[in-house]
């Protein structure tokens, strides 16, 4: 009878921090096999009438507990894991984006190239020059990779100017979240992104002409390592008969949808996107990637009720929890697993999980996505219980205070995780 008064007590506590901008650390349950329903039902009811929650023990193929979990809720960021797990599938785990450098005109045995340079975008979020990408991804595609091997081709001079092109993707610099024009949460969104589309290292601004600035960068590039150029840079499509003079290759897209999802990068999440729609021969756009999105989760028995856009940041981006549970368990079936899992916070240690659950049976165990709007927090992912089972969760919940509905997510992640 005490321990249930003092839960009840705590409950109670957790519930008013869904209206209050303040709260405290949650404890971590000793939870059994038989009990675990009951508190998650204690959790949710705290949550309101806007939250669902579904969970499967995925070892047994039990379901554990469901709550609401066939209503569709705002996902928030929770909508990068229908983003990664489709650009996953369609590229390998092994796939590469591609920048390249193609040349209008003839190399003389001086070195001297007559006619112009054309940078051409290929959807790589991390391209870049060498200092910003390494400090920010650890590696990259850069602009000084493509300078370094122009110059090994035997380029020393360049009679016409170095032209940016950002064709692969549509003019839209946004989601519709922001009407597609550029969003502070996000950057401008180009084929050809230089630096995140930041008009300076440091991060100060954004580029008006993400592909004229790629193409300025690539030409300082070029002459410092003395090769002239004579134009000025420009932004320009691609014309027909050029040929492939240079190419610098993203990381893999393992390393890419886990520097989406670990830290929740709006920005790799919508590249992402357009990359999916231009990997099969269309130009990148929001629209054709979230079909492309959906297409794929469908497949595994887990369409949502709509994707928007790649990063979660529209409202309209809509699931049930047990479709999203439903997407996490066909993952786990699929070859690109190992990679998918791996890009997901680790509780308590990296990630938007990193400074959650810091302790309990949650801390190293709960692998998952987060997601956060103004009244909208999610988590969904995976969590090896004690007892060696895996449970795969998802928690949506709408119409709450994200501050108090951490509390409870993380009440419940403790809760999985400590099963016995």
């Amino acid at each position: 009878m005490a321990r249930s008064a003092t839960f009840r007590a705590l409950m109670a506590l957790l519930a008013a921090a869904l209206v209050s901008p303040v709260g405290t650390a949650t404890a971590a349950p000793k939870v059994s096999q038989s009990s675990l329903a009951s508190e998650l039902e204690l959790a949710m009811r705290s949550a309101g009438s806007s939250s669902g929650a579904y969970v499967v023990n995925s070892s047994t193929g039990r379901r554990i507990f469901r709550k609401r979990s066939s209503t569709p809720r705002i996902l928030a960021s929770n909508t990068k894991l229908f983003t990664t797990s489709a650009a996953l599938a369609q590229y390998g785990v092994e796939g590469r984006l591609n920048t390249s450098v193609r040349g209008r005109g003839a190399l003389s045995a001086e070195g001297v190239f007559r006619g112009d340079l054309y940078l051409i975008g290929g959807g790589d979020p991390t391209f870049g020059s060498a200092t910003f990408t390494r400090r920010a991804y650890g590696s990259g595609a850069t602009v000084q990779t493509l300078a370094s091997k122009l110059e090994d081709v035997g380029i020393r001079r360049v009679t016409g100017r170095v032209y940016g092109d950002e064709s692969s993707f549509d003019s839209l610099r946004g989601g519709p979240d922001s009407g597609y024009r550029i969003s502070p949460y996000v950057g401008p969104l180009s084929a050809l992104a230089y630096n995140r589309g930041l008009t300076s290292e440091n991060g100060s601004g954004y580029q008006s002409s993400p592909a004229g600035f790629a193409a300025s960068a690539l030409t300082g590039a070029l002459r410092a390592r003395d090769v002239r150029v004579t134009g000025a840079p420009r932004a320009k499509t691609t014309p027909s008969g050029t040929e492939e003079l240079a190419t610098a290759e993203s990381p893999t897209m393992t390393r890419l949808t886990a520097l989406t999802n670990k830290p929740s990068d709006n920005f790799f999440a919508e590249i992402l996107l357009k990359d999916l729609a231009l990997s099969t021969g269309r130009r990148g756009t929001t629209a054709a990637g979230a079909s492309l999105a959906t297409s794929f989760a469908s497949r595994l028995g887990a369409r949502p009720t709509r994707l928007a856009d790649g990063s979660g940041l529209s409202r309209a981006n809509r699931a049930t929890p047990a479709r999203v549970v439903a997407l996490l368990r066909a993952m786990q079936r699929r070859d690109e697993f190992d990679e998918f899992f791996a890009s997901l916070s680790i509780a308590g240690r990296d990630g938007t999980l990193g400074p959650r659950l810091r302790s309990g049976p949650a801390r190293g165990n709960c692998r998952g996505k987060t997601g956060t709007l103004s009244n909208v927090s999610a988590l969904s992912g995976y969590c090896r219980a004690r007892s060696g089972d895996t449970y795969v969760f998802s928690i949506l919940m709408n119409n709450v205070n994200p501050f108090g509905a951490r509390q409870l997510q993380d009440r419940m992640a403790q809760a999985i995780a400590g099963v016995r």
